[in-house]
């Protein structure tokens, strides 16, 4: 594996009191930088004006829609992620942020029902608040998730790792404009045309620039390890952290279980499903503006797989981390299963 980005480096950790409220409940007062969405600056974000938009029905009890379904016909494992955290942090007063949050993906989604999500307010104590969500759909949870909730508290210790050196994502190919190079190869196979299909979905609510070449073709092996600059499509602005680090929840899961599979060209995928997902938020973001998504996995074996992740500001500060075991059952390439 790389040693890229495995280097521990301190940083200044300023102690200076901050007016803003939004920024207040960070664990970090180093902001990121304000650099606006110039490809659609006057267009609000479909993962906030949609995807985010929980439409509430009693106390502690929310109800939230769908926007885009993958190609698998099951709900997006991100949005309803996103959707908990959203759900969790409307329980929760404006003095707390999300520091972490466990999920469990008990049940597939079904895309053609709402899915609703009921609340538990598990603990408020003076520093922490800890939710548990339960995303039901059929009457039945199709996932458990906890959160917690902590009060800004300044601290001498600040370490993160080293941001990985990469291009800007101004110097590099959308994911659409990489199908479409790839796809004026006139030797490209039938079946390859059609995967490619499924890759530009126009509905993805997200913009991706991948760094290393994606795996198109699964016929060559390679490393366990993505970089690729993301951010959601549409303004959201600096607004409330809250709303980032739910659509920094939807992001994470996005390409993220089939990093294990990258080492193994002479197998495809015959079911793949996410197990689990855990996510910590480290420092204030905007996820409508450029982050490099660092993915690896450090193992895979009995049919599971294991992934990390390391959301980046592009002034390489570390904004979120993230970790998901998932199910992957393999079958040869040339299978027609």
């Amino acid at each position: 594996m790389a040693e890229m980005g495995r280097q521990s480096v301190v940083l200044k950790y300023n102690n200076e009191d901050v007016e803003n409220e939004t920024l207040r409940s960070q664990y970090c007062n180093d902001t990121a930088p304000s650099v606006p969405n110039s490809s659609t600056p006057d267009v609000r974000s479909v993962l906030v004006t949609s995807v985010l938009n929980l439409e509430k029905l009693d106390t502690d009890l929310y109800r939230g829609k769908h926007y885009w379904i993958p190609s698998t016909q099951r709900l997006f494992g991100g949005e309803i992620i996103s959707q908990a955290l959203g759900a969790a942090s409307e329980t929760v007063t404006g003095q707390l942020s999300v520091h972490s949050l466990h999920c469990y993906f008990v049940r597939p989604g079904d895309p053609s029902v709402p899915v609703l999500y009921q609340v538990e307010r598990t603990r408020d104590g003076r520093s922490f608040s800890v939710r548990s969500v339960k995303a039901i759909q059929h009457d039945k949870p199709i996932l458990m998730c906890q959160a917690s909730f902590h009060a800004h508290q300044p601290s001498p210790l600040a370490h993160q790792y080293t941001m990985p050196t990469v291009p800007p994502p101004e110097d590099l190919l959308t994911m659409e404009e990489l199908v479409q190079q790839y796809a004026s190869d006139h030797n490209l196979a039938e079946r390859d045309r059609r995967a490619l299909n499924k890759v530009l979905d126009p509905e993805v609510p997200l913009e991706i620039k991948p760094v290393n070449m994606p795996a198109f073709s699964r016929r060559i092996a390679i490393e366990p390890r993505k970089l690729l600059w993301v951010r959601a499509k549409g303004h959201i602005g600096e607004g409330d952290m809250r709303q980032h680090c739910c659509v920094a929840a939807y992001v994470s899961d996005y390409s993220f279980l089939g990093t294990a599979v990258l080492p193994y060209a002479d197998f495809k995928p015959q079911f793949s499903a996410s197990l689990d997902h855990a996510m910590w938020f480290h420092n204030s973001f905007r996820t409508d503006e450029w982050m490099l998504y660092e993915i690896e996995s450090s193992w895979a074996g009995h049919s599971r797989g294991l992934v990390h992740g390391r959301l980046w500001r592009q002034d390489g500060v570390l904004a979120a981390s993230s970790a998901q075991e998932g199910l992957l059952r393999m079958v040869p390439s040339e299978s027609k299963l």
